[in-house]
C-alpha cells in the first residue's frame, strides 16, 4: 500500500456558513480509498452528522480527481491472505465498508457530492450515495468494478438504478464505460454542471439553499423519501404523520406560524 507521509491528514474538514466540506486528500493516487482514508473520512461523517451548527454537508477531492476508487494497492495486500482466510476477512471489510458509506447515505441534513475529476468505481459509489451530484466539465464518472471481476460495492448496486433506471445501470456496470458530464446531466447520473472554476462555489451555494428550511421537517423528510420505492402508499402516508406530529411539537413550527400571524395583522 502507498505510504502516507506523516501526520498527513487524509480528509480534510471546513465548515462555513453552516456548510462543512469533507475533502479526499491523496491527491498523488487521485484520492484512492484506502483503510487509512476510509477509517478518517467515516469519522468526519460522524463528527459532521452529529453536529447541529452543520446544516449540510458537500464532499469533494484535492487536486485533479474526486476518487478513483479503492485502492489498487490495498487489494493486492487483501489477496496476499492465507486463501482460507480472504473470503471471510473480505466480508468484515464489507460491514465496514456498508456501515460508513450507509451513514453518508442516511446522514438527516443534505449532501452534496462535488464531483471535479474522475469519480470511479468506490468513488462513483460514493458520489451516488449522497443526495444531489454537481460536477464540473473536467468530471467523469465509471463503474470500473467490472474491470477488477468486482461488483459495484459501495451503494451502487442498489442507487444507480434509482437515478438512471434499471437498464441503463445494468449497461454503465457490465460495460464498465466512461460517463463524461455532459451524458451523465442527461441521463440524470448527475444534477448540475458547472466549470471546474465555479465547482465549490457553486456546491456552497446549492447546499446554502437546501438547507435554509427546518432541519426537523428537512431530516424527516428525507428519511421517508429515501425509503419510498420499496414503501406501498400507506406507509408512506403513516410515516407521513408521524413525522408531521413531531414537526408539531417543534419551535421551528412555532415561531414559523407566529411571525406568519403577526406580519398579516401588520
Amino acid at each position: 500500500m502507498s505510504a502516507e507521509p506523516a501526520n498527513t491528514t487524509l480528509v480534510e474538514l471546513t465548515i462555513a456558513d453552516a456548510v462543512a466540506t469533507i475533502a479526499l486528500n491523496r491527491p498523488d493516487v487521485r484520492n484512492a480509498i484506502n483503510d487509512d482514508l476510509r477509517t478518517e473520512l467515516f469519522a468526519v461523517l460522524d463528527r459532521v452528522g452529529n453536529d447541529d451548527a452543520v446544516r449540510a454537508v458537500i464532499i469533494t477531492g484535492k487536486g485533479k480527481a474526486f476518487c478513483a476508487g479503492g485502492d489498487i494497492a490495498m487489494m493486492q495486500h487483501r489477496l496476499s491472505a492465507p486463501a482460507g482466510e480472504i473470503a471471510f476477512t473480505g466480508w468484515r471489510r464489507q460491514k465496514r465498508l456498508h456501515h460508513g458509506t450507509s451513514m453518508l447515505h442516511n446522514l438527516s441534513k443534505p449532501t452534496i457530492a462535488a464531483v471535479n475529476g474522475a469519480a470511479a468505481g468506490l468513488g462513483c459509489d460514493l458520489a451516488l450515495c449522497c443526495d444531489f451530484i454537481i460536477a464540473s466539465d473536467q468530471a467523469f464518472f465509471v463503474m470500473s468494478f467490472i474491470e477488477r471481476g468486482l461488483v459495484p460495492d459501495g451503494g451502487g448496486l442498489y442507487l444507480l438504478p434509482r437515478r438512471v433506471g434499471l437498464a441503463r445501470a445494468k449497461e454503465l456496470i457490465f460495460t464498465g464505460r466512461r460517463v463524461k458530464p455532459d451524458e451523465a446531466l442527461q441521463i440524470g447520473l448527475i444534477d448540475r454542471l458547472t466549470s471546474a472554476d465555479n465547482l465549490l462555489s457553486d456546491a456552497q451555494a446549492w447546499a446554502i439553499e437546501l438547507s435554509r428550511g427546518s432541519s426537523v421537517a428537512l431530516a424527516l423528510s428525507k428519511a421517508i423519501l429515501d425509503r419510498t420505492f420499496e414503501l406501498g402508499e400507506e406507509e408512506a402516508l403513516a410515516l407521513g404523520r408521524e413525522a408531521q406530529a413531531i414537526c408539531y411539537t417543534t419551535s421551528e413550527h412555532r415561531d414559523s406560524v407566529a411571525a406568519f400571524l403577526s406580519k398579516k395583522a401588520r
